[in-house]
């Protein structure tokens, strides 16, 4: 797994979180976070599109800007590309050269699913800016949080909040980016693990944690 030039030196982990929305990334990265501090652990959670000052403002384009309307999918994956740009220099190599855990709310994985596989745009081109983009930061670990999307927009309807652009997509769109998902983790066995989303949050954490632990040992 290559994390930079030096990557088989650094001492810290990356972790990255997938799935689709409404299948509870956020509560799952936010009970392994307090798990971690807990032990003592240097941990650092960060959000794409975001973490960033470039990023952020990105973000809101990409969710809630009334300018982001329209928006071409062309257009879309390289505001995404260009979000992740920045926070893997400016944020994820210092971190990881730190010994630092990071753990990241959706990563390259989010932009070949959903960009490629649910818009439709040619899988090549979209790899090409990813790995551009990613300059060969890649996780030590991805999950992919798998639901079924008739569930997964239950959870979001029943939330009662705004929703961003990619959350207002058809069930049709959710069911491209599950099998997508699906895709990733069978041609990538090594790096991406699925797991059963649909299970009380404390079993899905332990899960976790148990895979987490398995492959920092294992590095």
């Amino acid at each position: 797994m290559t994390l930079d030039d030096t990557s088989s030196t650094a001492p810290g982990f990356f972790l990255s979180f997938e799935g689709s929305e409404g299948c509870g990334k956020s509560t799952q990265i936010r009970l392994l976070k307090d798990r971690l501090e807990a032990e003592g652990q240097p941990v650092v959670v960060l959000r794409e599109p975001g973490g960033t000052a470039v990023g952020e403002e990105i973000r809101h384009l990409l969710q809630h800007g009334k300018a982001g309307e329209g928006m071409s999918p062309e257009a879309e994956l390289l505001l995404f590309a260009a979000s992740r740009a920045q926070i893997v220099r400016e944020k994820i190599r210092p971190l990881l050269a730190a010994g630092t855990l990071v753990i990241l709310d959706r990563f390259l994985d989010s932009t070949t699913v959903y960009q490629g596989m649910a818009r439709g745009l040619q899988l090549e081109s979209v790899q090409a800016i990813n790995a551009f983009a990613t300059g060969g930061t890649l996780p030590h670990l991805t999950l992919v949080l798998d639901m079924d999307a008739v569930t997964a927009r239950r959870r979001i309807d029943d939330s009662g909040r705004e929703l961003d652009r990619m959350e207002s997509q058809p069930l049709a769109f959710f069911e491209k980016v599950r099998e997508g998902y699906r895709q990733l983790a069978q041609a990538q066995p090594q790096r991406i693990t699925m797991l059963n989303a649909d299970q009380p949050p404390e079993a899905l954490h332990g899960d976790i944690w148990s895979l987490l632990q398995t492959r920092r040992h294992a590095l």
